[in-house]
Parts: C-alpha cells; structure tokens; sequence
C-alpha cells in the first residue's frame, strides 16, 4: 500500500494544478487568414514565422519582411492588414461584451497597414485606439488607412 501513496499523491496535484495552469492560458484574440512572402509572429521575445490559421493573442506583435504581407480578423470581426516591411503590436485586446469588458490597442510600429472596424467599434468606440509614434487615433468605425515611416 506504502507504494500506491506517492502515487496518489502525484495524481492529485495533476488534478489540483492543471485547471488552474489551463485557466491562466490567454483567450486568443484573433487569428491570421492570409500570409504572403515572410511573416513573423513576435510573442514572448521569440520570433516565429505567421502562417494562415495562427492565433495572435494580445501582447503579440505581427511584422512582414520586404516581400510580406498578411491579414489578420480579431474576434470581433476587426480585420487588420499589413503590407510590406510592417510591424503592429496587439497592446490590449479584450473582447468579452457579455461582461461588458470591451478594448483594443494597436500601435502601429511601421509600415503600412489597413484596419477595418469590427462590433467593438459599434458597441463601444471608445474603447478602441489606434497609435503611431506621432498620433493616436480614435475610432469611431471605420476604415482607415495607415503608413508609419521608419525613424
């Protein structure tokens, strides 16, 4: 019986930790549609190439080579493209209009991208900015364009 205990003991602190570890994964904030050329997901200082399907969670960043673009549609149908030598960062993203828990943040770093509003902006269009290193926008949906020159 001695030997059974440990094992027991094991088994129930997988089963106490795990809902706690799965609870404190991120709900993804949207996912990317299109990828052309390099593309790269930039999450937790690590670098990894976009490929169609990929969630992106806030606190991401997105970023296109030379030859890069891709699009993005966040959970509340707000679609985001980049062209070519751009680089977005998600800065917040919260999207839970049950709860009444709604905002977005993107900083567009540089480059040139496209937004498309999506519910947020109807619901709630103050809850929304947009920056630049020389503005920051407020949206009151819309469709804008952006390009930000390197510095």
């Amino acid at each position: 019986m001695r030997a059974c205990k440990p094992l027991a003991g094991a088994a129930l602190f997988v089963l106490v930790l795990a809902p706690a570890a799965f609870a404190q994964q991120p709900s993804p904030a949207g996912r990317i549609k299109v990828v052309t050329g390099s593309a790269f997901i930039v999450r937790n200082n690590s670098t990894v190439p976009a490929r169609a399907g990929d969630e992106v969670f806030a606190s991401d960043a997105v970023q296109t080579g030379a030859d890069g673009s891709l699009g993005i549609t966040l959970k509340d149908d707000t679609r985001l493209s980049l062209g070519p030598s751009s680089e977005v960062r998600i800065e917040r993203y919260v999207y839970a209009p049950d709860n009444g828990a709604l905002g977005m943040v993107l900083n567009f770093v540089k480059g040139v991208g496209a937004y498309i509003s999506g519910r947020m902006a109807k619901m709630s269009p103050d809850s929304i900015r947009l920056e630049t290193p020389a503005a920051i926008v407020g949206v009151r949906g819309t469709t804008l364009a952006i390009k930000v020159d390197e510095q």
